[in-house]
């Protein structure tokens, strides 16, 4: 196994590009899925930052799907022989506003790919760096981390709950349902069956309900900023530290800085544990 890991590294360096479309329908339909009563988006409007999450979906043939609804792995992503695969956290740099009608390029490149021990067992965290290129130049640069780890010993007690980095003074609480991952997850093409498919989650992957999916976590986490910051956000670095589960309730909270440059943002599960921590830079 440890020889496999180490040569998961020859992936560093690979390559991908793609393109996408700023449309109409989806602006609406990710709006209607925040429950925000935005107006009808137009040509030429800026998107929301936050809002890119939905696009470049990884899009492959039904027959190259694998048993946990993900593509499987081995074309640019390395092939992890790990069966969890989740998304950990990622840093994000607004250069400039995408607007509504754009043709967009997506330009990725793997840039590490690193093993660690952890409480849970081996875990490999493989990050992507992406520059997202509208036609007015760069726009978006973005580092992700995807970590893929083993079975959990279901005797291993769960990890101590993390503190509250801060205190909040921005607050805004979601109660996300089946029908809200099951909508975000088909806006972004997500077939990950830990966000839909309760038997698979339950009994397979040994989870007590549908997980929340870690984008959209993070996406309510810049809408907080985006409501409360009172210049636009330049730098957000956020991480994915516990699941979250269906109809249980999130607490978004926010703690900006004396100057309102900077923003200390964290999530809360429904007994107060943490499950993202972030930092938000303004403009």
């Amino acid at each position: 196994m440890s020889a496999d890991l180490e040569s998961l590294k020859q992936w560093i360096g690979r390559t991908e590009t793609a393109v996408d479309y700023v449309t109409v329908p989806a602006v609406d339909r990710l709006s209607a899925t925040l429950d925000r009563d935005d107006a009808f988006p137009k040509i030429g409007d800026p998107l929301p930052v936050g809002w890119h999450a939905i696009l470049f979906p990884r899009v492959v043939r039904h027959s190259q799907i694998g048993p946990d609804g993900h593509p499987q792995r081995g074309d640019f992503l390395p092939p992890v022989p790990l069966p969890r695969r989740m998304f950990a956290g990622k840093r994000t740099t607004f250069i400039a506003p995408l607007l509504v009608g754009d043709e967009v390029h997506r330009q990725s490149e793997i840039q590490n790919v690193t093993i660690k021990e952890g409480r849970s067992g081996r875990m490999v965290f493989v990050t992507v760096k992406t520059d997202i290129i509208s036609p007015r130049g760069v726009a978006i640069s973005e580092e992700q981390d995807i970590v893929y780890r083993g079975e959990p010993d279901k005797n291993a007690p769960p990890p101590a709950p993390q503190p509250a980095p801060g205190k909040a003074v921005w607050t805004h609480q979601v109660t996300p349902d089946p029908v809200m991952l099951f909508r975000y997850s088909a806006l972004t093409f997500n077939g990950h069956r830990i966000h839909y498919d309760k038997p698979y989650v339950t009994g397979t992957e040994g989870y007590p309900d549908l997980i929340m999916n870690g984008g959209l976590t993070t996406l309510l986490t810049y809408e907080l900023a985006r409501a409360h910051g009172t210049t636009p956000i330049r730098f957000m670095s956020s991480r994915n530290v516990r699941a979250l589960f269906v109809n249980r309730t999130i607490t978004f909270c926010g703690e900006p800085s004396a100057d309102n440059k900077t923003a200390k943002l964290w999530a809360q599960d429904d007994t107060g544990a943490v499950a993202l921590s972030a930092e938000a830079e303004f403009v």
